[in-house]
């Protein structure tokens, strides 16, 4: 640990900034529950972007995607398709949009929109309230082991077991960590609500930004000196039917790294993600702090934005750090400290990084700036579980008439409650990767179906939503411990991405004869969720009705142009990517291309998408 009094005292002062922040915004966040919740709808879509991107640019993520680099190199970058990270393109060109029409404060609360309020809406609303929690849950976990690994190399257990009464093993010293640590990210979270969040997520971007810039030069200054020893095509995004990396004679041991991963048959690999990343997109925002980020623009049109602008402030800044470490980790391979017990655990490439080759003095300032992004994404996580105990249990089914204080200590009992409970579910978790396996492949494949039906098909019922979730979810909690032992030879953490058809396919039944077994929605209720959100898809019964009474309305004819706005943005996302990677290996007849293709498609969708922007 080589922490100087400086570092310290820059760790301190954004501490006690943030705690000030929860403070001064307490009373505000007071004021009723859309204040809380959705900071009343009067927060700028810039600001709630900035917000969201900083939510993004959390640190089990970051410790990911600096390990995924360091191994894969450019093909890294589409690997985070697992997410999938495109399904910001979808949001931006038409979903936040339509999701921002219903003026709801959770999407449970949205079901209402879309089937009324009979006994199937109720069923269904109960079913996304398990399924918002358990991926809150999941969420949680998974920040919280990431911030547990990252803490441990900066903070050695040596030290720390002198002055704590017990002993533990060496897999749960990250864990310790992360009780210790998230006990912070709590307060200010519960204290301020959606304000305090998004102006402590303020302060958090301005720190990552600087710390992004200070490694990215470190390492461009490093690859000047050193120059890159890597396997033939680490440079390349490009890949064929395999993925064709071999690290031998240059460091064997991340071979085993690939194998464990599952990523050797690339082509297969991206197949799958593609195919479940296009209809996750499809299915629209899951029930997080991403959705309630929308939820709480000004207005249709600025909810688009704000998607958009995500993607422009997260991107540069986080792939030039990513980048950075990935390259000082190759170059100084045998400097890093990456052995936990008796195995190298790669995900620990990001903290040894850091505490190997970030000067004293700016290793406070990265400090502060990650675990700001831990603070970022674990605080935005909880609101948004928060939103669905308060709103849609609470006071929905336990105290309808809650007085103003009730729900505020109900909020803050709450938010303890749900913080226990993630930390209980990541002391049980193996690491990172397996926790983002289960959440993006598992729990969001039983999504999937119910979600994409909801938006563009008319006959689609509450019934069918209620079954085709349920089913969904169950098959993701049960498959995790049965496919395994059937097929030995598929990579543990990457099965649940091969067998997404089968949860799609079990969850669909589940969505049919869902359906077909009741009654269609009542047709008020399609009739004025068509006309206020106005969908395309399977809509022409109802489009049909609503034409006999306002033959003035006009209906929703983007699709062809969403698509294409959808393909443009997604290489335009890509691009923004690749950019600050090339920038950093100093590849310069590869990054100028990156910027063309960027100002190109911007210029596009300048003129078919933000221009055609309306509420």
């Amino acid at each position: 640990m080589k922490l100087s009094l400086y570092d310290l005292l820059i760790i301190l002062l954004y501490i006690v900034a943030i705690v000030v922040i929860g403070l001064v915004l307490k009373k505000k966040a007071q004021k009723n529950k859309s204040s809380y919740l959705l900071g009343e709808n009067k927060l700028p879509w810039y600001l709630l972007g900035l917000s969201n991107a900083s939510g993004m640019f959390d640190i089990s993520g970051t410790m990911w995607l600096v390990t995924l680099t360091f191994v894969y190199g450019l093909k890294s970058i589409w690997i985070p398709w697992l997410w999938p990270v495109f399904n910001q393109i979808f949001l931006m060109v038409y979903l936040s949009a339509w999701l921002r029409r219903s003026n709801v404060t959770t999407g449970a609360e949205w079901i209402a929109t879309r089937f009324g309020k009979g006994t199937g809406a109720k069923l269904s609303h109960n079913v996304i309230v398990v399924f918002a929690l358990i991926s809150c849950l999941g969420f949680l976990a998974y920040g919280f082991i990431g911030l547990g690994k990252f803490i441990e190399p900066f903070i050695p257990w040596e030290i720390v077991s002198k002055f704590v009464p017990f002993d533990l093993k060496p897999e749960y010293v990250p864990h310790f960590y992360g009780i210790v640590f998230t006990a912070f990210a709590v307060f200010y979270a519960i204290l301020g609500g959606m304000v305090s969040i998004v102006w402590a997520d303020l302060v958090q971007y301005i720190i990552m930004t600087i710390s992004a810039i200070v490694i990215g030069i470190i390492a461009m200054k490093a690859v000047a000196m050193h120059g890159l020893n890597v396997p033939e095509g680490w440079m390349s995004p490009f890949f064929g039917k395999t993925l064709d990396i071999n690290w031998s004679g240059i460091i064997s041991e991340v071979n085993e790294k690939i194998a464990e991963d599952g990523y050797s048959l690339f082509s297969l690999f991206f197949g799958m993600m593609l195919f479940k990343g296009i209809l996750l997109s499809l299915a629209g925002p899951a029930p997080n702090y991403d959705m309630q980020k929308i939820l709480a623009t000004k207005s249709p049109k600025e909810a688009a934005k704000m998607s958009g602008f995500v993607s422009v402030v997260l991107n540069p800044v986080r792939y030039f750090m990513i980048a950075g470490f990935a390259v000082l980790a190759v170059i100084f391979y045998d400097k890093l400290s990456l052995v936990t017990g008796d195995k190298i655990d790669f995900e620990k490439i990001l903290p040894s990084a850091i505490n190997e080759f970030v000067p004293v003095g700016i290793m406070g300032l990265l400090l502060a700036g990650l675990l700001a992004a831990f603070n970022s994404t674990f605080a935005g996580t909880l609101n948004a579980a928060q939103a669905y105990l308060i709103n849609d249990v609470y006071l929905k089914y336990i105290n309808p008439g809650a007085s103003h204080n009730q729900i505020k200590w109900t909020n803050y009992m709450s938010g303890i409650i749900i913080v226990v409970i993630s930390i209980i579910f990541g002391l049980f978790a193996k690491n990172v990767n397996s926790v983002l396996q289960w959440i993006v492949s598992g729990l969001w494949g039983g999504y999937t179906a119910a979600n994409v039906l909801k938006w563009y098909w008319w006959r689609f019922n509450a019934q069918g939503y209620f079954w085709g979730m349920l089913i969904g979810i169950a098959a993701a909690l049960v498959f995790p411990y049965i496919l395994p032992p059937l097929f030995p030879n598929i990579a543990k953490d990457i099965i649940l991405l091969y067998f997404f058809p089968l949860f799609l396919v079990i969850s669909l039944a589940g969505c049919f004869i869902g359906t077909y077994m009741a009654p269609a929605t009542e047709e008020s209720v399609l009739k004025k969720f068509y006309t206020t959100v106005r969908p395309w898809g399977f809509w022409k019964p109802i489009h049909d009705k609503v034409v006999a009474e306002n033959p003035s309305f006009v209906g929703n004819k983007n699709f062809k142009r969403d698509m294409f706005n959808v393909f443009i943005g997604i290489i335009w996302q890509t691009s923004i990517v690749a950019l600050p990677i090339y920038i950093v290996l100093q590849k310069h007849s590869y990054w100028p291309v990156a910027l063309v293709i960027i100002l190109v498609c911007s210029a596009i969708l300048k003129k078919t998408w933000w221009n055609k922007l309306s509420d």
